[in-house]
């Protein structure tokens, strides 16, 4: 027997484990069977669970558990990222507890104590995913510095670099000056920042007096500054390009330049370039061949190696002794003296307020550097080409396809990728170095020593590169390095291509765009087939959930309080093409009275004596009520599987909330009801087995969203044994001969239940006063329903009798249409119907008075253009449903007018 309410902390922990210890989750590329796959977007190792990975993976999950159930060969491969900046900096924070740093420790012990780290401490995420019930196929769990990962890495950098795709360079990175390491644009976080304009003037050569004045926002880069660009069609300064200017506090000269960088409209329409300190100098440098100083160090203090020489003393102008007393400043410390020197010398015009946009590192929070370095990179420029290709034949489709264009732009404008990082814990750049600095790549020392030999024509000490890569290197392989690549393997064979990828959009230039573009190249092959790109999960209002608006969630607190079940459906009956994912507490627990009433309408099952039958043919079924819930069952099918293959998680969820709400619990139980309690032997015992179908089939339907209820009902039922749904076959749809005329005769009681109920609660007639109802102008089949289903009408409508009207209508009656007939019901006697009118009329004209003054309030465009935009969207919903209460009111005054 069913205990009285469902408990799914208990019942999680035991499945899931029976599940992992069954293999419930495992692939085999033996089995002969058409192949399924997914690749886990892999956490970092040093994650915890948060809303995000709990919506991508329930979704992943979704879909896996239901292509299982379908008969595929399923893989949704597991692993973490090694994470390179994240987990060392964890690791560097522990040491700094400990009074100790990396350097202190050395290169190869710190590697060590990362590993250790990992193998106590990391991959905690995988754990949380099993809470989840996740079922990835766990014992191929890979990590992206596991020794098969790495030779897939190595293979790829010594192929790319022998095809002349990998090279060395000397350009600007994102630089950040704390952790003292190159890191990608996804690692940068732009914040808006009140800061300042200084508009500083710089005296025009050979023109005594003659000044053009910059405006800029760091005039602590000034010392490096090689031109000062305009806009070739700004009139202001046509006949000073070509022209020369004094630098301040270096006096050294440097041209005037005319490119279109410059905006007119901004500051003064000059601006000084810097290409060795901010990105877009750097492609004015580029164009014009300046020379590229660097003024900042790797940690962001003045260095003056590159300008020392060229410092000239020039009276009220320059001065060497006041520029190298800025040597070791911090930016800060340097921007606050450049700024007073500039003021004392009277060269600093004036200063604004200015509110700009600021790069931050990720991790750490320092202000990122734009910073000239030889790095690593790849031509990401020729490897695009075929990834672009791939999305404009088809061969990649993107859910939705609006998604496209976002790949395209980035594409299409791709710069080379930086893929070296000075840090310690990754994967280190296979490249050693001899006495004279001549590289050679190779996949191992001996590989290069062999090289270095040959073109030395003797041994030479070899020195392997510092550097490590770019995370997103070992990572754009995941597809194909996890199924044993280069190996030729049978699960490479079998898996791959995979079929979708569900990520969020965030990541589609930096891990998408690298997997399409590293597969066509290594496998001559797309990765997967699908790009499902979900929304971001954001509050209840609509705000991104943040650690500093505190409105985050933890989803282990939510499994916690409402079970996996709960919060898995949440995520699916709110994930919609296209849109992002507003998600609260209120929401899982609202979801949660679904599990609740999913597990009540089976107890009640239970107590009217339904279990599994085996053997029972739905073609059997002879009763209208069977019939109709029966081919109801198979729409439920239908519109489930069609959502799943169009990977509308919502309408897939929603339609099964539908079915089993309104259509299994809140009519066809309750139509059953008097059958299971009649003396019709043979009636009980077909619409019992009807019941036990549709039970089975929603269980089915169900379970690769709500695992866990499901199995256990299944179990307790009699379907199978306990953990054995994960194997069923997802269900088929049935057509029923007289399925048709059993759903027109059911749907029509249910719209005639449906409306009296209606009238009665706009009437206010209390739940204990039953009425008549009378048929008018109703056809002689409507009658006849009508009588057959008295039974039914009367208990769920509280209707005393049904019969067709005879005569006048009766004073004070409430009338509805329903298909041909008008329902006359009588309310003289049961309620005060002059009373009622009034009570009507108050509440719509309070409704009425409501909308005027949402409408006024949307009607004032400094409210709309000044108020949050999820603010504007509650007034507008409030709106929508006050207009909907002013339809209703009115409706039920027409009724009694």
């Amino acid at each position: 027997m069913l205990n009285k309410t469902f408990e799914p902390a208990e019942t999680e922990k035991k499945l899931y484990e029976l599940w992992e210890s069954e293999k419930a989750f495992s692939a085999d590329p033996q089995s002969g069977k058409k192949s399924f796959t997914i690749m886990i977007p892999p956490p970092n190792v040093t994650g915890t669970l948060h809303m995000g990975h709990a919506l991508t993976m329930t979704l992943q999950d979704t879909l896996i558990r239901w292509k299982r159930m379908q008969g595929f060969d399923t893989l949704w491969q597991p692993g973490t990222d090694h994470a390179g900046i994240a987990t060392q900096m964890v690791v560097e924070r522990a040491l700094a507890a400990e009074k100790t740093t990396r350097q202190e420790l050395g290169r190869e012990a710190f590697v060590q104590r990362v590993w250790k780290w990992k193998e106590e401490s990391g991959g905690g995420i995988t754990r949380q995913l099993r809470r989840l019930g996740a079922s990835l196929d766990w014992p191929r769990e890979r990590f992206t510095m596991d020794e098969g990962l790495s030779r897939a890495v190595k293979e790829v950098f010594v192929t790319l670099y022998n095809e002349g795709l990998i090279y060395r360079d000397r350009r600007l990175v994102n630089w950040d000056p704390v952790f003292r390491s190159a890191i990608s644009d996804l690692e940068v976080e732009s914040k808006d920042v009140a800061g300042k304009l200084w508009y500083i003037r710089y005296p025009v050569e050979g023109k005594s007096g003659e000044t053009i004045t910059v405006a800029t926002t760091r005039p602590e880069t000034l010392l490096g500054d090689a031109a000062v660009a305009v806009h070739p069609d700004d009139e202001r300064y046509a006949g000073l390009v070509g022209q020369s200017v004094r630098l301040p506090l270096t006096g050294r000269l440097i041209p005037i330049v005319a490119d279109l960088h410059s905006d007119p409209e901004k500051g003064t329409g000059a601006v000084k370039i810097t290409p060795a300190h901010d990105f877009n100098d750097f492609e004015v440098g580029r164009r014009h061949n300046l020379p590229m100083l660097s003024v900042l160090d790797d940690q962001a203090r003045v260095v003056l190696d590159e300008i020392e020489e060229e410092l000239t003393t020039i009276d009220g102008l320059a001065d060497p002794a006041f520029v190298k007393s800025l040597s070791g400043l911090s930016r800060e410390d340097a921007r606050k003296a450049i700024v007073e020197e500039l003021e004392k010398l009277e060269w600093l015009e004036k200063i604004e307020p200015h509110r700009h946009q600021v790069p931050h590192a990720e991790r750490g929070g320092a202000v990122i550097e734009p910073r000239l370095t030889t790095q690593w990179y790849c031509d990401a420029g020729k490897l695009a080409g075929p990834a672009i290709d791939a999305v404009t034949s088809g061969k990649i489709s993107f859910v939705p396809k609006q998604w496209e264009n976002t790949f395209f732009a980035w594409m299409r404008d791709i710069q080379p990728w930086c893929i070296s990082r000075q840090l310690w814990w990754g994967h280190r750049i296979p490249a050693w170095y001899g006495p004279d600095g001549h590289v050679f790549v190779a996949r191992d020392e001996a590989d290069a020593r062999t090289q270095a030999d040959a073109h030395y024509g003797q041994t030479e000490a070899l020195t392997q590169d510092e550097d490590v890569l770019d995370t997103w290197f070992s990572s754009g392989l995941w597809p194909f390095s996890t199924l044993g690549w280069p190996d030729k393997t049978p699960e490479l064979a079998h898996y791959y291509p995979t079929d979708v990828l569900v990520t969020g959009f965030d990541i589609i230039f930096f891990w998408v765009a690298r997997m399409i573009m590293m597969g066509q190249h290594f496998m001559h092959d797309v990765p997967f087939r699908d790009i499902f790109i979900h929304g971001l999960v954001r509050d209840e209002r609509g705000q991104k959930m943040s650690k500093s608006k505190g409105n985050g969630i933890d989803p282990l607190e939510l499994i916690d309080a409402y079970g996996a079940d709960a919060l898995r459906f949440t995520i699916c009956a709110l994930t919609g093409i296209g849109r992002d994912v507003k998600l609260g507490r209120k929401k899982v627990e609202d979801y949660r009275a679904f599990v609740t009433k999913i597990w009540n309408a089976a107890r009640f099952c239970e107590m009217n004596g339904v279990k599994a039958q085996d053997g029972f043919d739905p073609h059997s079924v002879t009763s209208p009520l069977g019939k109709w819930i029966i081919a109801e069952t198979s729409l439920a099918i239908q519109d489930a599987t069609k959502a799943l293959e169009a990977y509308r998680f919502d309408d897939y969820a929603l339609s099964c909330y539908r079915f089993v709400w309104n259509r299994f619990c809140d009519w066809f139980l309750e139509f059953a009801k008097p059958v299971f309690a009649s003396d019709d032997a043979a009636e009980a015992a077909e619409i019992r087995a009807v019941a036990a179908y549709v039970l089975g089939i929603i269980l089915r339907l169900l379970q690769p969203v709500m695992p866990f209820v499901t199995d256990e009902l299944w179990t307790e039922f009699g379907f199978g044994k306990q953990g054995s749904l994960i194997s069923q076959a997802w269900p088929e749809p049935v057509v029923l001969t007289g399925a048709e005329a059993a759903q027109a005769e059911c749907d029509h009681i249910i719209r005639l239940i449906s409306e009296i109920r209606t009238v009665r609660a706009e009437m206010n007639v209390p739940p204990s006063q039953k009425a008549p109802v009378f048929l008018q102008d109703a056809a002689p089949e409507t009658v006849q329903r009508a009588e057959r289903w008295q039974e039914a009408i009367g208990r769920m409508a509280r209707v005393s009798h049904v019969a067709p009207q005879q005569g006048d209508v009766p004073r004070g009656s409430a009338q509805a249409v329903v298909d041909e007939a008008t329902l006359i019901i009588p309310l003289e006697g049961l309620i005060d119907i002059s009373a009622e009118q009034e009570r009507l009329k108050k509440e719509l004209a309070k409704v009425e008075d409501e909308i005027g003054k949402t409408e006024k309030k949307l009607g004032n465009e400094n409210f709309v253009s000044r108020a949050k935009p999820e603010i504007v969207q509650e007034m507008r919903d409030r709106l929508e449903a006050q207009q909907g209460e002013s339809i209703r009111l009115k409706a039920a005054l027409a009724r009694i007018a």
